[in-house]
């Protein structure tokens, strides 16, 4: 997929983008031909971040337990 970033192109040309409304199109025209299509669409909901674990002493001290053997069977 290519990607073009809107801060490289002349303010007006990114807002004309930007607010392009669910459902409207936007034609692109080059020497009189259509040279693409884009057609406004709503940004996708973002997703929500699972809640982090809540420290835990006996899983620090299990995994910093596999560190050390991890290092000492290298070393």
């Amino acid at each position: 997929m290519k990607r073009l970033d809107l801060d490289d192109l002349p303010p007006r040309i990114a807002q004309m983008l930007t607010g392009l409304a669910e459902g409207e199109e936007l034609i692109l025209v080059q020497g009189g031909a259509v040279a693409g299509r884009l057609h406004g669409a709503t940004a996708p909901e973002p997703e929500a971040e699972d809640e982090p674990e809540p420290y835990n002493n006996q899983r620090a001290a299990e995994i910093f337990e596999q560190f050390r053997s991890a290092v000492e069977d290298e070393f």
